[in-house]
């Protein structure tokens, strides 16, 4: 074994950036409340204009048994007039009415994007279509592995690729918003019960169903992404577990993204593409004078009213830093009435106004400020958070020792190769020659996100000499990216 083939560092073309003036931000809601009023959503529509939001997404499902039928078009024809009078954009995201209507099925796939385009025709003044939901969860989309291989992407992809053909031949100028994924998933093909795949896993995946397809189009302008907390009682600054991803960690979607698509003809974060939070939400309590329009029980932890403001508030203060995201709906304006269901709405099931009405009425007014630091972001060409924890390289050793080896960190799943080397001299080793050098030892393994294994040698004596330990670590989704260490030299005498 050569350490050449073994310690091999890849490396990354750079992005194309984009010189478009970016479209600010918006804000609205994902809530199909005025859809259904009694009114039509007048008053509905009125309410979510009077705090500044502009946008109302609305959840047209597709039934494949009737493939070209708009089921609730009298609700839409109705409702989508009365959010235009009030100066609402409506947005459709169209779905599948089953979790096993599409599938790996191209012949379902190009139903389905006939269908978005017969929307598309009926609704001229609609701009922006969200195609799919959550198909990286197999309550949206199965199968989600066949076999034990993850297959949920490919479908998807299939389907997202047809529908943005559809609906760019109709208007170039329609906004297609693909992923729409969930911001978490269990990556286990044989789990008993939701067998899901984790967001950054399915953009991987999805990354990898557009290449094979050899396409030369773009599947999408806008990623939608569900950025929920991992607990309601999380502040906003708290993310969730690689590799999932909540508000916090969008440079993990970002990073995604690139991985996925960098040099291809879908833009990456870098070169256009943008990050639509299709929802986002913290649940609170609900207080007794309001409990008698809520039923059922409860299921997870929730915050205070008072806390969700708080967040709500730091939420439009701090997307209004970030250029590449495009929206922000809020999930949902009316708390759903089943309490198993969502209860972080501006308004309660009775019509009452949480704090956070106030709060996001505030923080909208003039238009939304960003508060703090801008972000800036570009692709990261090494392991995230990698980490040699060399604690005894530079001890002396004794030549009967049988034991070697040393700790790694790291901020992603990676993959790691290590080796023992012999050193010409005491000090530093450069990691060029370290990489160069025949190691006397091997190891290597996978290393989980946020861990410290133990990079383990089989146990061999040292002739006596200088010795230095060589890591090379390589990104689990992304092994294009590396980063090497070496450690100070140590003696075996």
């Amino acid at each position: 074994m050569v350490v050449a083939a073994l310690f091999l560092l890849g490396g990354v073309a750079a992005s194309a950036g984009v010189g478009s003036t970016v479209q600010p931000i918006r804000f609205g809601v994902a809530d199909d409340t005025g859809k259904y009023a009694d009114d039509a959503g007048a008053a509905f529509f009125a309410q979510i204009a009077s705090l500044g939001l502009r946008d109302d997404r609305m959840t047209v499902t597709w039934d494949a048994a009737h493939p070209q039928t708009i089921a609730e078009s009298d609700f839409l024809d109705r409702s989508i007039a009365k959010a235009q009078d009030a100066g609402i954009a409506v947005r459709l995201a169209v779905r599948p009415s089953r979790a096993t209507a599409i599938g790996t099925s191209a012949a379902r796939a190009k139903q389905f994007a006939a269908f978005v385009a017969l929307l598309a025709r009926r609704y001229p003044d609609v701009k922006t279509f969200v195609i799919g939901n959550e198909p990286n969860q197999p309550r949206f989309w199965r199968p989600q592995y066949v076999r034990g291989r993850a297959v949920a992407a490919a479908g998807y992809e299939r389907t997202l690729a047809a529908s943005y053909d559809a609906l760019k031949a109709i208007d170039p100028s329609i906004v297609v918003v693909g992923g729409v994924l969930s911001s978490r998933g269990n990556d286990k093909p044989y789990a008993a019960v939701n067998s899901s795949r984790s967001p950054l896993r399915f953009i991987r995946d999805l990354g990898a169903a557009y290449r094979q397809s050899k396409r030369t189009a773009p599947i999408m302008d806008e990623l939608g992404f569900h950025a929920y907390p991992r607990s309601d009682r999380d502040p906003l600054n708290r993310g969730l577990e690689w590799p999932a991803a909540g508000f916090a960690n969008l440079d993990r979607v970002k990073q995604a993204l690139w991985d996925a698509f960098g040099a291809t003809a879908q833009p990456t974060v870098e070169s256009g593409l943008r990050i639509s939070i299709d929802e986002i939400g913290w649940q609170t309590a609900i207080p007794q004078a309001s409990a008698a329009s809520y039923d059922g029980v409860e299921t997870v932890p929730v915050t205070s009213d008072a806390a969700q403001a708080a967040i709500y508030r730091q939420l439009v203060a701090r997307a209004a830093c970030d250029s590449s995201i495009a929206d922000v709906l809020f999930a949902p304006f009316v708390d759903e009435t089943q309490l198993g269901g969502f209860q972080s709405g501006l308004v309660r099931a009775d019509g009452t106004k949480r704090p956070s009405y106030d709060a996001v009425q505030a923080a909208l007014a003039g238009g939304p400020r960003c508060r703090g630091a801008r972000v800036r972001w570009r692709h990261a060409t090494t392991v995230a958070g990698a980490q040699a924890l060399f604690a005894a390289a530079s001890a002396t050793h004794w030549h009967f020792q049988t034991k070697w080896n040393f700790r790694l960190r790291v901020g992603e799943d990676a993959t790691y190769r290590a080796g023992i080397v012999r050193a010409p001299g005491r000090g530093v080793l450069s990691v060029q020659t370290a990489l160069q050098t025949h190691p006397v030892l091997t190891a290597h393994g996978y290393a989980k996100a946020n861990w410290t294994p133990l990079v383990q040698f089989p146990r061999k004596r040292l002739a006596p000499g200088t010795y230095a330990f060589v890591l090379d670590v390589s990104a689990a989704l992304a092994p294009v990216r590396h980063r090497a260490f070496v450690s100070r030299t140590f003696v075996v005498r």
